[in-house]
Order: C-alpha cells, then structure tokens, then sequence
C-alpha cells in the first residue's frame, strides 16, 4: 500500500535515488548535490509517496497558495509507474495548494499524460531557459 505524505525533513540520497530511476533524473542537476539540494530547500510543497520505506514518487511545486503554482516535478519510479501514484500527488497537491491554477512543462513523451489528468496545452506559455540571457 503507497503511503502519501508531505516531506518536511528529505534525504538527498534518498532523493537522488528516485530521479535517477526516472527519466526526469537526465534533466535534473542530480550530481551536484549543493544545487540539487536547494531545488528541495527552496520548495513550497514537497509531497512524496513511499511503499513501506522506499520512496517511489514524488511531487515538488513553488506556489503561493493563492493564485498559481507550478509544479516542477512529477516522478514515480520506472517500475511503480501505471498505479496511479503520479495522478494522487497531482491530486494531493491540488488539495494542499486550494484554489490555484497549476502550470508545468512537460517532456514531450508526457504530454498525452498530462491531458489525461484533464491539463490543457497551452499556447500562451513562454520559456527563457538558464543561461539565455534577456536581448
């Protein structure tokens, strides 16, 4: 039985472990571990899901409570993938995050995913990657 819950105090390691058995773990700075770790320091609602002491899921948003919230994160381990754990943290993080619009940017092997939990693509979104320096 998965076992959800909010993450206060994290294990990087632990964390760590997840991505890298996740397709997000390529795009995810996962070996340098000081800036690894503020992605989880600076978070506003981190929700995890947990199979007895294995952590298999994840959500990690940035919101204020009251308007938006972007979700940043959304993995569930390669082998715990088709159980429903992926759509309960996006349903958990709609209920500790009321009513707010939530937007992210979906890899393109995800986006059919996404509009099955009832997402709408938009065209109206815009995206200065790091690095890109504003012309």
């Amino acid at each position: 039985m998965i076992e959800y819950r909010i993450v206060r105090d994290w294990n990087l390691n632990e964390l760590i472990d997840l991505y890298k058995d996740t397709s997000l773990g390529e795009r995810r700075p996962v070996d340098d571990r000081k800036r690894f770790a503020a992605m989880f320091r600076n978070a506003s609602l981190i929700i995890g899901a947990w199979d007895e002491q294995l952590l298999v899921g994840l959500a990690r948003s940035l919101t204020d409570f009251s308007h938006v919230t972007y979700l940043a994160d959304l993995l569930v381990r390669n082998s715990y993938q088709r159980r429903g754990i992926g759509r309960e943290l996006v349903r958990l993080t709609q209920e500790y995050v009321g009513p707010t619009s939530i937007l992210l940017l979906a890899a393109p092997e995800a986006r059919d995913y996404y509009r099955r939990l009832g997402f709408v693509a938009s065209d109206r979104a815009w995206f200065l990657p790091a690095g890109q320096s504003v012309v």
